[in-house]
């Protein structure tokens, strides 16, 4: 599959494709909808195969990098849904270090979200990226299937187990108790939900997620470097109302909105990255990790 740029395809496309991932449409409403901009041999179907994501070119590290380890591990689901399980990625070096949740987009643990998990490991942190669908038998790799499975799901479950994975890493003897988390899209409004939830949380980063009440901002006692795209009128809409519950709560914060990107700019597998916004996004979200994580 050829690498697109978002610049390849119509606004409304992308406006679309934002509904249909987040399943405001379903797939024939896209491809009925999608249609008319369809030009040049090119199908609703086409359109949709090329802004699906590519897999292959989310490694940005090996799996076998020599300066990390990583593997799969599991704790338990404080809703009873038996074994949670996650991507495990630790500095080769040993001993211990501060930690950081990565909560992935809405389609469950993908190559994509376990390569952050990398990416943060060679920076030295203990990263720990839990799967919200392993309970339904894990991410299935395919993403219309693991839409599907997301939304028959019940949210509150879903969310309490993401959040025991914050505890679960704070309880790994790799962990030294300085506790970071980040996540995208969905997972970014997880990463909200826990600086709510977590007093402990030390640091948190999310990427255009959706945002909490003022009520709960309130309680937000980490250090919050907020991401978001330009073209994302959805998620954008929540931005001053959640600065200002930062602001009236004390908490120390940055906002940064990226120019001309839309939203999921920071996953290299889509047509939607923008690869200079996410690696100025990447810097400034290690630069506040080592800012705020012993």
């Amino acid at each position: 599959m050829d690498r697109k740029k978002a610049s390849d395809f119509h606004p409304q496309v992308l406006k679309l494709f934002d509904g249909y991932v987040h399943g405001a449409i379903n797939r024939r409403e896209f491809l009925d909808r999608a249609a008319k901009y369809a030009v040049g041999g090119v199908t609703a179907a086409g359109l949709l195969e090329s802004l699906a994501p590519n897999f292959a070119w989310a490694e940005q590290v090996a799996k076998n990098d020599p300066r990390i380890k990583a593997d799969y591990a599991q704790y338990e689901s404080p809703q009873g849904s038996g074994k949670m399980r996650g991507y495990l990625a630790c500095p080769a070096k040993g001993g211990k270090s501060a930690c950081i949740v990565v909560i992935h987009e809405n389609r469950g643990l993908n190559p994509y979200i376990e390569d952050v998990a990398r990416r943060l490991a060679t920076e030295g942190y203990v990263a720990f990226a839990p799967d919200a669908l392993a309970p339904v038998g894990g991410a299935p790799g395919d993403e219309d299937k693991a839409r599907d499975l997301f939304s028959k799901q019940d949210g509150a479950k879903r969310l309490e187990d993401l959040v025991a994975a914050v505890g679960y890493l704070k309880s790994r003897p790799e962990c030294n108790g300085s506790l970071g988390a980040i996540g995208f899209c969905f997972g970014g409004g997880v990463v909200n939900t826990i600086a709510t939830r977590v007093p402990e949380l030390k640091a948190g980063v999310p990427f255009y997620g959706p945002q909490p009440s003022a009520e709960a901002a309130a309680k937000i006692k980490a250090a919050m470097q907020l991401h978001y795209a330009s073209n994302d009128e959805r998620i954008d809409a929540g931005i001053p109302a959640y600065e200002a519950a930062l602001k009236a709560a004390g908490v120390k914060y940055e906002v940064h909105v990226y120019p001309k990107t839309e939203h999921g700019f920071h996953n290299d597998t889509t047509p939607r990255y923008d690869e200079a916004a996410a690696k100025l996004a990447w810097s400034r979200a290690l630069a506040w990790f080592k800012q705020y994580l012993a």
